[in-house]
Order: structure tokens, then C-alpha cells, then sequence
């Protein structure tokens, strides 16, 4: 039996457009929701937040490109790479629902603008809006992983990415041998060289965000009150761009919610919007009532 088989994932290998495999971990029962992770993530950080959908749900977690059994970014890697593989998905599952991490909200975006979905939620997307994603540490982090100094291109992107609350060096040095040596250090090491080519569409596609306006779909903007105001800041801006669409800031959240710190609380938040798009013929006002709103 696998891993992923034993800990409730059923594993299925997609093939993309471009004859590559997708890796997919699938849990749960009912109408499907993919989930896009973010830079740095494997498919299974997603595991308690796919639990909070399975009731009610089929959850798909994308194990995205240079990570698993999926395919290498590849010399013409780009966000549309991405968005090909996720449409691919959708194809294979029936998928109407799309739930974006970080730059998996990026990878998101961009599938709604190619595709007719059911809703669409991005927590803390990874846009630029007017220069407003300050990636002058890449080129730094690029050349320390290509001398092979892996703790310090991960203490550069720390730093650089503003997620932890703290900048100082010690112990931001300290923070990144843990990840790199300790418990899960493998995967880390193995996704770092992902990461160049990830931020660098993020700059590729720095805008003015007029571009997303051509998403159609009920899309729920969600960010942390605790995340950088980088992550945070685009989004009244994307909820003006986009026709159909709503942000929530969420009170004692950061960057990680999804993933690590509270994905019971993005789970909510993901159900409560598709039942207020009636996608069930039902509205909960026990569960809206509950949940903050901006």
C-alpha cells in the first residue's frame, strides 16, 4: 500500500497538454475542489485542509511541477505551464471548483481566466500590482543556491520574502538549517531549486492588475492580518478588478493558514462561499454567522 493510499489519499498520475505527468492526491466525496499549493509545498501540507472539504467534497491537491512524481518545471516553464496542468485536472476529475495557495492563487488566476468555473478562492495570490512584490533578493538567493549554500539562500529568501516576524540574521540562519536539516529538510532542499523560476514569473507578470478582469468567476480573495502587506495589499485592488469578486482579511492569520496554522479556518471559509453561491441549494446561517467577514 503507499503513503499516500495509507494516510486516505488516492494517488492518480494526470497527463498535461504537454504529454507530462501531474501527480494528484485525492480525498472525500461529492463535487470536486482542486487545490493549487504554493512555492515550497508539496501536495501533502494540504492534508487538513483537503479533511476540512472531504465531507462534503472530492478534493484534488495538484502536486505541482519539480515536486513528487510530476514532471520538471522544464525549459519553457512558465505561469500557463502551470494553468495547463491544472486544466488537465479539471479535465480528469470533473472539477469545477479551484482553490489557490501563494503562488498557487497566481497559478489560479490565470486558469480563471482561460476557463468557466464554478468559484474560484485565492488565499494571499502571488500578484504584483504596480511593483508592489519586491523581489530584489532573487538574484542573490539564485547565486547562493547555484554555489551550493542552500542555508543561505534560504536565510536570503526569509529575509527577502518577509514571512517570519523577525529579520535578524542569527536567527534567520538558525530557522533555515532547521528546515533544511530537520524533520521534512529532504523535501525542502529538493523544492529550493523550484523557486527561481516561480518568483520570477511573479515579476514577469507585475501589472496593473487589468488583466484579471477578465475572470468571471465568483472569486473569494482571502489574506491573513498577520501576512506582509505586499500579500495582503493587492487584493482590495484584484476585488475591484475582477467582476465577481469579494476579500476577506482574516483576523490572527498569516502567510501559512492554508497549509499550517489554521486550515480548519480556510476550509470554512472555502464552504462558506460556494454555499452562498447555492452551488448546494442551501444557505448555512449558522456557519455564515460564524465566520468573519471585512
Amino acid at each position: 500500500m503507499s503513503a499516500a493510499r495509507a494516510k486516505g489519499w488516492e494517488r492518480d498520475v494526470v497527463v498535461a497538454g504537454d504529454r507530462s505527468a501531474i501527480e494528484v492526491l485525492s480525498r472525500g466525496a461529492g463535487p470536486g475542489v482542486v487545490v493549487v499549493p504554493g512555492n515550497n509545498r508539496r501536495a501533502h501540507h494540504y492534508e487538513k485542509l483537503a479533511r476540512g472539504l472531504a465531507g462534503a467534497h472530492t478534493v484534488h491537491v495538484i502536486e505541482r511541477r519539480g515536486r513528487g512524481a510530476s514532471a520538471p518545471q522544464g525549459p519553457s516553464y512558465g505561469v500557463e505551464t502551470e494553468a495547463d496542468d491544472v486544466l488537465a485536472v479539471m479535465e480528469r476529475t470533473g472539477a469545477r471548483v479551484l482553490f489557490g495557495h501563494s503562488y498557487g492563487g497566481l497559478i489560479a488566476l490565470h486558469v480563471g481566466l482561460r476557463e468557466s468555473l464554478d468559484a474560484l478562492i485565492a488565499y494571499e495570490p502571488g500578484v504584483s500590482i504596480g511593483g508592489s512584490f519586491d523581489a530584489s533578493w532573487l538574484e542573490v538567493f539564485t547565486r547562493q543556491l547555484g554555489d551550493g549554500r542552500r542555508v543561505a539562500a534560504m536565510a536570503t529568501f526569509l529575509k527577502g520574502t518577509d514571512l517570519l516576524p523577525f529579520r535578524a540574521g542569527p536567527l534567520l540562519w538558525a530557522i533555515s538549517l532547521l528546515m533544511l536539516r530537520g524533520s521534512g529538510g529532504r523535501e525542502t532542499r529538493e523544492m529550493m531549486p523550484t523557486t527561481p523560476a516561480e518568483i520570477g514569473e511573479v515579476v514577469r507578470l507585475d501589472s496593473d492588475g487589468s488583466r484579471y478582469a477578465g475572470i468571471a468567476a465568483r472569486t473569494l480573495l482571502l489574506g491573513g492580518e498577520k501576512s506582509p502587506a505586499y500579500l495582503t495589499g493587492v487584493l482590495p485592488q484584484l476585488a475591484t478588478i475582477l467582476p465577481s469578486a469579494e476579500y476577506t482579511i482574516l483576523p490572527g492569520l498569516d502567510h501559512n493558514a492554508p497549509d499550517l496554522n489554521a486550515p480548519d479556518t480556510i476550509a470554512q471559509q472555502i464552504r462558506l462561499h460556494l454555499v452562498r453561491g447555492e452551488r448546494h441549494g442551501y444557505v448555512d446561517h449558522d456557519l455564515e454567522a460564524s465566520l468573519p467577514t471585512t
